[in-house]
């Protein structure tokens, strides 16, 4: 760390000598300065903290008596002892914890049932195939062909993934179940590639705004993010080639249809467009396609113009069948395969076995396809209904999206959604406001919402309070 490098922030509530101290911490906390990290001079912090020596000569005894730091006679102060446990919430933009994005996810994970969750990213539990899972679980304990108690093969489960090769093949995409590698989650299937594909310090695009854990798991890893603006038609290309030039990034990382938080799919031009762009300057593309089923017709692909050559394909099944019982696909090139799943072995030893063989018979038994129209009907109903429920709180809604989960909307001129949110959450209303989804600190305006959450019509009275200048 060179010196006077340390970030300022706003520490509200706080004396100089504990903001100074805070500033510190946060860095020691999110590891940007380790055990051994010489610490600026005081003379250069105090004028990087714009306060006095003294106040940093304070604040640096402070940190010396609780142990955080040595001092060096004749050198400096370094940091001491052994790294601390990473703490997500210290690295990046220093967000009040009340629209932090991990918050929001615990926030609305720990909801008791009279809390509203308009922001949260889930079906309703009363919207989920419940009975359907039942009688899976039922079938498979009663057949006896199945060793429930072992661990999986390295790919996952063959009949499984043999069913999702032909899913993919619906959606222009085509993989053999052998370029197919399971993981317990979609989540985990990123974090592997994660792991497959960079290293600490490459750079990575994601699309500006976008699903708030990108920021989060890329963070974990000590990438570098850069976000490239997106809007209804996908990326802006001009600002994703200028990125490509100047940053040259190891992988871009987008939702290429039904975008999370914006509902948008892409162009089969700009599908074109982007992977031309990749091609040039050497970057990869992961797909993040967890939304794909709530699709009325399948849209375009990064995968299937490119045929898994620089794209590598990510699905689930959390969103629509049951995220109690999770499974990740990775559709990957045949090349990579191996060394994929040598890393997948060494990270968890294997898959979720009980888990694939209990959505290989929810995909099979028949009511799949049935049990999704059912599904993209009630959001079409429920969309419709949020979208004059906000038109009449007045917020508006730039881009309605043909299906999918979510609404980005915005607040009326000069309207905070941090503090709406702040707001709302102290009358039972977990909101999701735009600045967690926007890396820039875009979206200050905005609000995701999730129309399948939207019923309760509390939700637009806290909203419309909440709102009150």
């Amino acid at each position: 760390m060179t010196e006077g490098a340390v970030e300022i922030a706003d520490e509200r509530g706080l004396s100089r000598v504990e903001t100074v101290m805070a500033a510190i911490e946060r860095r020691i906390e999110g590891r940007a300065m380790t055990a051994g990290t010489r610490l600026p001079s005081i003379r250069s912090f105090a004028e990087a903290m714009q306060v006095s020596k003294s106040t940093v000569v304070e604040a640096y005894d402070r940190l010396l008596a609780q142990g955080s730091i040595i001092s060096r006679p004749g050198s400096g102060f370094y940091v001491a002892g052994k790294a601390q446990p990473l703490s997500l919430a210290s690295i990046g933009p220093q967000l009040d914890r009340e629209v932090d994005p991990l918050w929001i996810a615990r926030q609305s994970l720990e909801a008791s049932a009279e809390t509203l969750v308009p922001g949260c990213g889930w079906m309703p539990s009363s919207w989920m195939p419940e009975d359907a899972l039942c009688r899976a679980l039922r079938h498979i304990a009663r057949d006896r062909g199945e060793d429930l108690t072992s661990y999986d093969r390295p790919l996952g489960f063959a009949p499984l993934r043999q069913q999702l090769a032909r899913r993919l093949t619906e959606r222009g995409i085509l993989a053999h179940p052998d370029q197919i590698v399971l993981t317990d989650s979609a989540t985990a299937g990123l974090d592997l590639i994660c792991r497959f594909l960079a290293e600490p310090g490459d750079t990575v695009l994601v699309d500006d705004p976008c699903y708030f854990n990108f920021h989060a798991l890329l963070r974990a890893y000590r990438f570098k993010v850069v976000g490239v603006p997106f809007g209804a038609d996908g990326p802006d290309l001009e600002a994703f080639e200028q990125a490509l030039k100047e940053h040259k990034p190891r992988f871009y990382l987008t939702n290429s249809g039904l975008h999370n938080p914006t509902g948008a799919s892409l162009a089969p031009a700009t599908v074109h467009r982007v992977l031309r762009l990749a091609e040039a300057h050497d970057t990869l593309i992961v797909e993040d396609d967890i939304y794909a089923d709530f699709e009325l017709e399948p849209g375009p692909r990064f995968a299937g113009f490119d045929g898994l050559d620089r794209v590598i394909h990510i699905g689930g099944f959390s969103k629509t069948l049951s995220a109690a019982a999770r499974i990740g696909v990775i559709a990957i090139r045949s090349d990579w395969v191996e060394r994929l799943v040598d890393l997948k072995l060494a990270v968890s030893v294997g898959s979720g076995h009980l888990s694939a063989v209990l959505v290989h018979r929810l995909l099979t038994d028949g009511g799949y396809r049935h049990h999704l129209e059912t599904m993209r009907n009630r959001l079409a109903d429920a969309r419709a209904v949020t979208l004059r429920r906000l038109a009449a709180a007045g917020l508006s809604v730039p881009y309605v999206p043909s299906a999918g989960m979510f609404l980005w909307a915005r607040l009326p001129d000069g309207l905070d959604a941090a503090e709406v949110s702040r707001r709302a959450l102290r009358r039972g209303v977990v909101l999701a406001p735009g600045n967690v989804f926007s890396l820039g600190q875009n979206a200050a305006d905005h609000l995701r919402f999730n129309p399948a959450q939207c019923a309760d019509k509390r939700v637009f009275d806290v909203l419309e309070q909440a709102m009150e200048r």
